[in-house]
């Protein structure tokens, strides 16, 4: 296993350069000058060009992009152009509510939808099903905005139970943050509970048409124990894939959340970076978004052999 994960890492780099490669590209190419930003509609075009002399703005974009790549070979991601502010130093300070937030929605989908999808499956073609189905739509077809503003109505407005918007950190104290994140939480993660839930009952009723189920239930087992721990675990994988990439999602599409609830993470920098049109802020974020991608299937890869012991890797 310890060669397969040294492999699926050298594949890694490759695919890392063309998403660097395609960022760097596509800001470079679209409308938008980072120096008409900085220096306002009243800037003279002297001043415009001191300006990109001064940011590296007016060498060719190969050397440009030869630059930036040398720079991050070195652990350097560059400063804001903005704020001239190292990039990582920035990301590292919003990373935490972004993750935070993701790990809460995460937390949220598998405790509600694994549940709801075995009961679907077991009771199929029935009230249960048909319930779970119906809700799943309702997940999948309601924005999360949407979804978070009638939460705000209902929990925060009329029964006061949770704060309107804003943030604590976990270092202020469990019960603050856990106050303020449920809300945010359970709106990211409505569609991907009816995602996870759709998945897992159609995973379920596959398996519990095998021949092993039909054997664990002639031998007298409980439904608990035949439905979580036979039919469950062989339905494992495809659930496994679709919960690890729904978490690389989440923290990469957190930034309707963060701007209904008012939460300072990743969305709303890149909202802010790209409104500015900081460079190696947004190349930065979107580069490390990219990285977690490629770690969490490369987890997923790996989850794998636990769920299933026939899985080996060579």
């Amino acid at each position: 296993m310890a060669s397969y994960f040294l492999r699926r890492l050298v594949m890694a780099i490759p695919v890392m350069f063309f998403v660097a490669l395609f960022v760097f590209l596509l800001l470079r190419l679209t409308p938008g000058d980072p120096a008409q930003a900085i220096a306002g509609d009243q800037a003279t075009p002297a001043q415009l060009a001191a300006i990109r002399e001064n940011l590296g703005l007016d060498k060719p974009i190969a050397s440009q992009f030869i630059a930036w790549i040398a720079s991050m070979a070195e652990g350097d991601f560059g400063a804001s152009l903005i704020s001239q502010r190292p990039v990582l130093e920035m990301i590292g300070q919003r990373v935490g509510p972004t993750l935070a937030l993701a790990v809460m929605a995460m937390i949220f989908t598998v405790v509600i939808s694994l549940p709801l999808g075995v009961l679907a499956a077991w009771r199929h073609g029935g009230l249960i099903d048909r319930f779970v189905m119906a809700l799943s739509v309702v997940g999948f077809s309601v924005p999360i905005f949407v979804i978070g503003y009638v939460l705000i109505a209902v929990f925060s407005v009329n029964l006061k139970w949770f704060p309107v918007q804003g943030y604590k950190p976990f270092a202020e104290g469990f019960g603050p943050f856990l106050h303020r994140i449920v809300l945010p939480g359970l709106a990211l993660s409505s569609f991907y509970i009816a995602l996870v839930s759709r998945m897992t009952r159609a995973s379920m009723l596959e398996v519990l048409r095998e021949d092993y189920v039909r054997t664990a239930r002639a031998k007298g087992l409980g439904e608990r124990i035949v439905l979580f721990r036979h039919a469950l675990r062989n339905a494992a994988i495809p659930i496994l894939t679709v919960v690890g990439t729904g978490f690389a999602m989440m923290v990469s599409g957190v930034v309707v959340t963060e701007t209904v609830f008012n939460i300072p993470g990743l969305g709303r920098l890149v909202v802010d970076g790209v409104l500015a049109r900081d460079y190696p802020l947004i190349q930065a974020i979107i580069l490390l978004t990219a990285g977690t991608y490629v770690l969490i299937n490369l987890l997923i890869d790996l989850s794998y052999a636990l769920t299933d012991p026939r899985i080996r890797y060579q």
